[in-house]
């Protein structure tokens, strides 16, 4: 018998010996690491199918073949095997397994919790009392809509705060267009202007009918006490609403929330589609494309689903998939989501019918979105081969990592590093280096210092971006940063990364990439020319803004520090408690002496110091 069967068989073995109860289990390669977790109501019978002669398809076929053993983890319950089994997702990334972004990448609407509220652009949850409304699948989704929104309901789109800035300016631009209420003429009350962020968090609901009605029993309430100038406001709200309302693509029955979820898979990647249906009407969409080794079976598409509702709030009452999931996996999801929701949540696969069809539109959508994938990444494919060819490297450089070295004199030096995977920027694995022991601008000892510590962050870092070898090593610079940096790299004993520099010309522009020895024209091949542009461009740019982040932080330090009795070290625990200088200077003796380390005589010199000077 092969080494390969006689160790299936000896993991059949031990998973028939398994407990028939809720748990997780954990697949691990020869290197003991984590490639895939999955949760079961039933571990025994979950994960001897896995090493059961049975058919199964390529993904699976190659995650058990790469599997050398597994561990479990018994659970009390199935919701807790559902909640274990996202954490150690998230704490291991497994490679089999699929993976939601994490919440704090998408953008989110903000109404805050204000006498007047308003409408703004967020990446951060915080555990306030504003609402939230999203996540949605893209900035430009946000923006689009905040703008829509602002401009039919005439809500302030400027920085005035209210009631504060009532009748201090005149009216801006906007009200005179009729794009704006003109709270701060003191003609829209808190009621009225609150009544449009109603329709507002309505509109961002997918409610707009139920704001209408209300909208008009309100006008007809207005006329009848002969406040004309309020109904008018009212009327001309509701037919912007209807006129938003029109736009809208009508898949199902008024009142009709529902989640759709789409599939489509192949071996060389997979996509879930979703589409949102609130009151009838698409609001919104969002597309996850999944490498290769992905896996896409019932227990994986059942935790994705599970994973995108931490991450979605709403959760409607009816949610369709098009594609089957195991009769454990479906109970599961509906007593978890039900439990999280309030309320039964139903999961259903539409077999004939318009919700049937309404499926196959979005699995029609995820194959689509699939092959750009496909198509994209053939194109950036090509580009890194043209570019291992020219440097004669012996790996593709699939994970390229590029530094840069910014200053503002003598202090605040940065060296940004970017990462570039498979031809795409990887702005989660971006990181700054603050330059601590280089004195005066010695370009080529801060960029030693910043590499150093990155290659020291190789152990300490064992399950983060550091972690990650690069491929390709690419330097703001010439031969003499390649220089320096290959010799430092030469004492740590590292010996097989390509280290290169990115030379531009006369007018800051790429030209050419460098040995220690010389330069290769990268002109001719236009594709390399371009992608080596991006980067030198995007490195560039991130350590300005990290050193412009930094040269901020100091002079609104030093500010700070003109105050008698205020150091460094209460200069930032001001900064850090109240989130900026302007916040500090409009800040009560109070709520100055209640921050710690901050005396009451400090309080008193800090606020006396900002109000004399105004």
């Amino acid at each position: 018998m092969p080494q390969s069967e006689k160790r299936k068989q000896e993991l059949l073995e031990k998973a028939n010996s398994l407990p028939v109860c809720p748990g997780v289990y954990i697949m691990r390669d020869k290197g003991n690491k984590v490639i895939y977790v999955g949760k079961s109501r039933k571990l025994k019978n979950r994960v001897s199918q896995y090493f059961q002669n049975s058919r199964k398809n390529f993904k699976t076929e190659k995650m058990v073949r790469a599997t050398e053993d597994f561990d479990y983890i018994v659970c009390s319950t199935e919701i807790e095997a559902l909640s274990l089994e996202n954490t150690l997702i998230k704490q291991h990334s497994p490679r089999y397994n699929i993976r939601l972004k994490d919440a704090k990448s998408y953008p989110y609407i903000k109404i805050t919790a204000e006498e007047y509220p308003r409408l703004v652009y967020t990446r951060t949850r915080l555990s306030d009392k504003a609402r939230y409304f999203g996540p949605f699948t893209g900035t430009a989704t946000v923006f689009t809509l905040l703008d829509v929104i602002k401009k039919s309901l005439g809500i302030p789109n400027c920085k005035r705060r209210f009631p504060q800035d009532i009748g201090k300016e005149r009216p801006c631009l906007y009200y005179q267009m009729n794009q704006c209420c003109g709270v701060c003429t003191g003609k829209v009350s808190a009621e009225e202007y609150n009544a449009l962020i109603k329709c507002a968090a309505d509109i961002l609901k997918g409610n707009i009918s139920s704001s209408v009605r209300i909208l008009e029993e309100q006008m007809m309430d207005f006329a009848d006490k002969e406040n004309f100038e309020a109904a008018a406001r009212c009327r001309d709200t509701i037919n912007a609403l209807k006129r938003l309302n029109e736009k809208q693509q009508m898949v199902s029955a008024p009142g009709t929330d529902q989640d759709v979820f789409g599939i489509y898979t192949d071996d060389l990647c997979a996509c879930i589609s979703v589409m949102y249906v609130r009151d009838g009407a698409v609001t919104d969409k969002s597309d996850h494309v999944f490498g290769a080794e992905t896996l896409v079976d019932s227990t994986s598409l059942s935790s994705f689903i599970i994973d995108h509702y931490r991450v979605y709030d709403y959760i409607p009452k009816t949610i369709l998939i098009s594609f089957s999931l195991e009769e454990e996996d479906s109970q599961m999801i509906s007593e978890y989501l039900s439990q999280k929701a309030g309320y039964k949540v139903s999961l259903r696969t539409p077999e004939r019918g318009d919700l049937h069809k309404l499926c196959a539109t979005v699995d029609d959508n995820a194959a689509e979105k699939a092959r750009q994938f496909l198509a994209a990444t053939r194109k950036d494919e090509s580009v890194l081969v043209e570019l291992a060819e020219l440097l004669q490297l012996e790996v593709l450089p699939e994970r390229i990592e590029a530094y840069d070295v910014s200053n503002f004199g003598s202090d605040n030096k940065v060296c940004g590093m970017i990462v570039c995977s498979n031809g795409k920027f990887d702005r989660a694995d971006y990181r700054s280096f603050n330059i601590k022991s280089v004195e005066g601008t010695d370009d080529y000892a801060c960029m030693r210092e910043a590499l150093s510590r990155r290659f020291e962050h190789l152990e300490s870092d064992a399950a983060g971006s550091f972690s990650k070898l690069p491929d390709l090593i690419l330097l703001d610079g010439g031969k003499g940063h390649v220089s320096v940096i290959k010799e430092m790299m030469r004492e740590r004993g590292i010996m097989d990364i390509p280290v290169f520099g990115m030379v531009k010309d006369d007018f800051h522009k790429t030209r050419a990439l460098s040995t220690d020895t010389e330069e290769i024209n990268i002109a001719k091949h236009r594709s390399v020319f371009m992608l080596i542009y991006r980067i030198q461009d995007e490195v560039h740019r991130f350590s300005v803004s990290k050193t412009t982040k930094a040269k901020s932080s100091t002079l609104k330090r030093s500010s700070l520090e003109k105050i008698s009795g205020i150091g460094k070290a209460k200069a930032a625990i001001l900064l850090r408690e109240l989130g900026g200088l302007a916040a500090v200077k409009r800040a009560s003796v109070e709520e100055l002496s209640a921050i710690k380390g901050i005396s009451k005589s400090d309080a008193t010199n800090i606020f006396e110091y900002f109000h004399a000077e105004k």
